[in-house]
């Protein structure tokens, strides 16, 4: 059983590793043997009632396609359900889902909108930013005003779904020759809120190529500083990814999370700077102490270069295409051809079997 994710579980055996992920009365199942799997599906089968589904395409909506160059997760299908439900199928497509120009606010004096039919829009994108993080910006953006929509908050979302139209079969592609070395990226704006100018922070963290985990979530307080808004999410994530990580045999050092603000990189490297931070909450020096356990370490990267910058702002459209190939999404189509290259057997067997 993994030490931190408990419905996760691990065999060893020589040289070969199965891997077991339980979701409810779902298993998915993988290993680097085909006879360490047949004997998991044999054992499994005298014990419980199960149907077999056969090798990993459907989970959740989302839909996988494996090839020994690689793994393209997506939801063409369920983007397509979405833009007929809400009859946005014959819309003009758009290249971004939000105009560098859009400012959203509570608007109180414009018109009012169907509250039901706005968070049902909210909820069907919320579920897809599982495989686009391009959207989830947008999309969180647009939820904070499901309490009472307006006009303007309806043509952003629809704004959305126009760039859904364009964009409908992109997904996330995890190369099988991507290295095993973990980073994080952490980028924030400043009083970006026009409601309470709160910042928004944005993080990602990638393994090798491979994007794993992402987030854009508006801060909890008002910063007074660029300093203090640099977020705590990112390397808490960091440190749980390390710990997760661990259980398939991966050791880390320092994990590098990379950020534009050199002052918030001088506050644990300088301890001259600490008695000039105490307006900062306690909680902020979480950082320095990881720092020197040598958990972490804050590494300056160009502004250009910031992929968390997709996830704090709108962006015009030549910043935001080239973020969203470096976070590794991109069309099935452009993977197409690496995924069915051939009869190459694949190094990694991914099964998934439904218990009854």
């Amino acid at each position: 059983m993994g030490s931190v994710d408990k419905t996760l579980f691990l065999l060893s055996r020589g040289g070969d590793t199965l891997i077991v992920q339980i979701y409810v009365d779902d298993i998915i199942f993988g290993g680097s043997s085909h006879a360490l799997v047949s004997s998991f599906v044999e054992q499994m089968s005298r014990e419980f009632e199960m149907s077999l589904m056969g090798e990993l395409q459907f989970l959740l909506r989302l839909q996988i396609k494996q090839g020994p160059e690689g793994t393209f997760v997506h939801q063409a299908k369920y983007t397509r359900d979405i833009l007929k439900k809400f009859e946005m199928g014959d819309s003009k497509p758009m290249t971004t889902p939000m105009s560098t120009n859009t400012v959203l606010d509570a608007d109180e004096d414009g018109e009012a909108v169907d509250q039901k039919e706005f968070r049902g829009m909210i909820g069907s994108l919320l579920y897809l930013t599982a495989t686009r993080p391009d959207i989830q910006f947008a999309v969180y953006l647009c939820a904070r005003y499901q309490a009472s929509p307006r006009s303007s908050h309806r043509q952003a979302v629809k704004r959305i779904f126009r760039y859904l139209k364009f964009t409908p079969e992109l997904g996330l592609w995890y190369s099988s020759g991507s290295s095993l070395s973990l980073r994080g990226f952490s980028d924030a704006d400043h009083a970006g809120c026009r409601i309470d100018r709160k910042s928004t922070s944005g993080t990602c963290q990638l393994l090798g190529t491979s994007l794993v985990s992402w987030s854009s979530r508006k801060q909890a307080s008002v910063s007074l500083s660029t300093t203090k808004r640099l977020s705590l999410a990112a390397r808490s994530q960091l440190l749980w990814m390390k710990a997760t990580l661990s259980d398939f045999g991966l050791r880390f050092g320092k994990i590098p999370l990379l950020v534009d603000s050199t002052s918030a990189i001088s506050i644990p490297k300088n301890p001259v700077l600490h008695s000039r931070t105490k307006h900062i909450d306690v909680r902020f020096h979480f950082l320095r102490d990881h720092y020197e356990k040598g958990d972490i370490d804050l590494v300056h990267v160009a502004f250009e270069n910031q992929l968390a910058d997709i996830f704090t702002k709108p962006l015009e459209f030549g910043a935001f295409v080239r973020l969203r190939g470096e976070l590794g999404v991109t069309g099935w189509r452009c993977v197409d051809n690496a995924l069915i290259k051939g009869e190459i057997e694949s190094q990694w067997i991914g099964l998934i079997a439904l218990l009854v």
